[in-house]
């Protein structure tokens, strides 16, 4: 199991951003979260990528609880096991493509010969080969976010986590990302993204909903998650 996580709750100043909630999703899924604004998503999104920490319950990465880690542990799997794409590519403005995709290698320590080689390579396995000593203001917007791909893919992560991937590019343009990740999927990419887009949603192989912080169905399951069998949901999902 790549993603386990047993009644994981997280509350802001008595607030419950996210109420027990039970996921386990098993290494090469492609899964969607979707909900409305508040709905937990992000929330859920920051505790995966291991950006904060649960204010209860229990969330194991490979097997690993990261409530135990420390926070070089923490910082240290976040670089080498988890690879982030956002919806504004967050690319080093004054950087060429290339070197935005060296970053996290250059975190890693990995020597300069190695990172570069690294570098040119995904760049070419995400169409981008003519494009390296670009700087982002001189790509489009959907080269900008393959490029941020590519910078997710640079350490060979377990888990790519995508919030809201496509949201600022045409429709057009969007479903050639997410032709993209769907490739990288299909060679055992383990992927959770956020959208608000069903079209977009319904490429990946499993869709979660939420709405007030709860797991309301699983498009799996076939079923609604009903308020009064939550917790009944809880046990069997995190046995």
């Amino acid at each position: 199991m790549l993603i386990e996580t047993r009644a994981l709750s997280k509350t802001y100043r008595h607030i419950c951003a996210l109420d027990r909630v039970c996921i386990n999703i098993q290494p090469g899924e492609f899964v969607a979260v979707m909900g409305p604004s508040g709905s937990g998503k992000s929330t859920l999104m920051n505790l995966l990528g291991c950006l904060d920490l649960a204010s209860s319950g229990t969330y194991r990465f490979d097997g690993v609880d990261v409530a135990t880690l420390s926070d070089d542990s923490l910082a240290v799997l976040r670089n080498r096991q988890i690879g982030f794409v956002f919806q504004s590519s967050n690319l080093l403005p004054r950087a060429s493509a290339l070197h935005n995709v060296e970053l996290p290698l250059l975190y890693a320590r990995v020597r300069r010969k190695a990172r570069r080689a690294r570098a040119r390579a995904l760049l070419e396995a995400v169409g981008l080969e003519s494009r390296m000593n670009h700087t982002p203001a001189e790509l489009s917007g959907g080269q900008q976010q393959r490029v941020a791909i590519a910078r997710a893919l640079a350490n060979d992560p377990a888990l790519i986590l995508a919030d809201e991937p496509t949201g600022a590019l045409d429709s057009k343009t969007g479903m050639e990302i997410m032709d993209l990740l769907a490739q990288f999927n299909r060679s055992g990419l383990t992927i959770v993204m956020v959208t608000h887009d069903e079209t977009i949603a319904l490429r990946a192989r499993r869709i979660l909903s939420f709405s007030d912080g709860a797991l309301i169905s699983d498009r799996r399951a076939l079923r609604r998650i009903d308020q009064t069998d939550r917790a009944a949901l809880c046990v069997g999902a995190c046995s």
